[in-house]
Parts: structure tokens; sequence; C-alpha cells
């Protein structure tokens, strides 16, 4: 088999990256000039498998995510998982007695104090989650991209694809922006344009995009030491001295989400002592696909011409969609731990 890959954020990186490592010949296209150009390079990139949300088929794959980070970093030593832990006290009222997930801790003021101390004011309590960690999107990205040209695969970057030609039910041609390319299996992992790029083929997808912005933040090192998670804001340490802060989204003007990321920034300073030499370095939007039902993953044409990866949160699962994809191109056989993402093929 052969495959095209469309779409070089994190689900395409990946599962580039698995295909090529089980020696299947592999052309990645990018319409940007860069791997994670889109929603993976402005992701908050908070990795674990315990809390958060975790729709549809996404619970069948949490317990793998923090295996499957730790196989990827023996494989590619320049990956960095910064293991800090989060704490949370965004849905927590002080009279709840329901108690935290697998894995989660609730602590009071004196740990919490002990795990940030920068922290002005610590609450009263908080859920710490010890196996909680983030990434840099952009360098894993990157990394996957090179590894997968490493073991073969042609990258392609500044091809966007424009359409799929489809002959009776059958794709075996990617049209893209430098000329047709042909592939026995084409993976569509383009977010939210893939809806569009599916529109002559028999498949259901329904695929919201969800607005989300980021704005980064320096910082003295080790101001926050974990993920915070409180009512006013959500911020982590990317690497030594820059942080990622979730901005409120904010409807209408440019003006206005300018003057979110600044009021997100001043909650920061509010919270946290010596956040006085924190400054603003920009922030970015960009519509994060929301699959109704879950990560949607799966054929979705009846002569599996056509295969189709798509979820939220992207960067979580991606290690683990990225094995699990490859291995049912490479078989034949259907992964069970994907049994709840199929598409809807009519």
């Amino acid at each position: 088999m052969s495959a095209v890959v469309v779409g070089a954020g994190i689900v395409g990186a990946s599962v580039a990256y698995h295909l090529a490592r089980r020696g299947v010949p592999v052309t990645l296209l990018e319409q940007g000039p860069a791997p994670a150009g889109g929603v993976t390079g402005n992701s908050f990139a908070w990795i674990g498998g315990s809390g958060g949300h975790w729709p549809g088929g996404a619970r069948d794959l949490r317990e793998y995510v923090l295996a499957d980070y730790r196989r990827l970093e023996n494989e590619l030593p320049h990956i960095t998982v910064r293991r800090t832990g989060s704490l949370s006290w965004a849905d927590i009222p002080a009279e709840s007695s329901r108690p935290p997930g697998p894995g989660q801790f609730r602590i009071g003021r004196s740990d919490i104090a002990a795990l940030e101390p920068n922290l002005r004011h610590p609450p009263d309590q908080a859920v710490h989650t010890p196996s909680d960690a983030g990434v840099d999107p952009t360098a894993l990205a990157r990394t996957l991209v090179e590894a997968a040209g490493a073991h073969g695969a042609t990258v392609l970057h500044d091809t966007a694809v424009t359409s799929l030609q489809v002959t009776d039910g059958h794709v075996e041609v990617v049209l893209a922006s430098t000329g047709p390319i042909a592939a026995s299996t084409v993976v569509l992992t383009a977010g939210t344009t893939i809806p569009q790029l599916c529109e002559r083929l028999p498949v259901d997808l329904a695929i919201a995009a969800s607005p989300a912005t980021l704005a980064r933040v320096t910082a003295p090192p080790g101001l926050v030491k974990t993920i915070v998670a409180s009512p006013d804001f959500e911020v982590r340490e990317v690497r030594d001295g820059s942080l990622l802060l979730v901005v409120p989204q904010a409807e209408g003007t440019a003006e206005n989400r300018v003057r979110a990321a600044q009021d997100a920034l001043r909650h920061l300073q509010a919270a946290f002592r010596g956040s006085d030499e924190c400054h603003l370095l920009g922030h970015r939007t960009s519509s994060r696909p929301m699959p109704a039902q879950g990560p949607v993953i799966g054929y979705a044409t009846h002569d599996r011409s056509v295969y189709v990866a798509v979820m939220h949160s992207a960067v979580t699962l991606a290690p683990t969609v990225g094995r699990l994809v490859a291995d049912e191109l490479v078989t034949g056989r259907p992964a069970p731990e994907l049994r709840r993402c199929r598409p809807r093929v009519r």
C-alpha cells in the first residue's frame, strides 16, 4: 500500500510517522510552509488520562495516552514532555463531596502552596493530578514529521489539497495546488476542512469549528510550576520563561480580543507573586475541530480508499491514534480501541 496524509498538524504528523516507521510509502501534504501551522500550533497541549472531557470513543483511548507518550520519548529522544502535574479549582464547589477521578487527589491550602509557592492566595482546596503533563505542540509535530522523513516519507509543504478525485465512489488521486498525487489510501487529518473534502463521499461528518484563543507570555522561569486551572485563567509553562495562557473567548472585533488577552494577563499577575515582569508577547485565535460525538476515526468509503482522523483534544490523543491508525492500515484488521470512533458511511 501507499498513503497520502493530508495535513501536517499533530494528528497527520503522528499518522505519517507511524506509517513510515512500519515501512509504508507515505506522502505528507501540508498547505503551510511548516508543520503545525494551524490549530496544533495554537494548542494549550495539556495531556493526561484522568481529568477533562472524554466524549464518545475518547473514553476508550484515554488509558493509553501516557504510555504512548512515554513510548514516543523512547523512540524520539528530542521529544520533551514536561511532567509537572496539574492543579484545578475551576469547577470545585467548596461544599462538594464528590471524589476526584482515578489518579487525582483533593488537596488543601498548604499542599497547594507547596506545589505553587508563588500563588498569592491559594484556594481552600484543589484537585491535584500528578500524572498530567504538557508538551510544546509545534516542536512535537515537527519532530514527528522529521522522523517520518527519516523513515522514508515524502513531505511536501506549501501544498494545499483542493479536492479528491472520485470515480465510482473510489479515490486514488488527491488534487493539490502542485498537481495530482496518487495513493492507494488517502488519510484526511486536516481538521475542520475534512467535511468539505468529503462532500462527494458517502459519509456523514458532523465537525464543528470551535474558536480558541491562547496568549504567549514571557515570565520569570519557574513562576508557574504546574498546570493551573483556576476560575479566572488556565496557565502553564511551556518552556523556561515562556507561559501559555488561555484567553476567554471574546466576541466581535480584534480590539475585544486584545482586551481579553490583556485582562487574562492581569488575572495572572494578580494571582502570582513575582509576575510584574510578565509581558504579553501576542495572542492567536484558531478554530478547533470538534466532532459532535467524540473522535471520528476510520474509513470514509466502502472500498477503504479514504480514511479520516479528527478529534479533540488532538495533542492528547495523537500518539495513540497514530499508532492505532497505522496498525489498521498496515494489517487490515480493525483496532478494537477505535470501535466507537467510526464515521457513518452511507
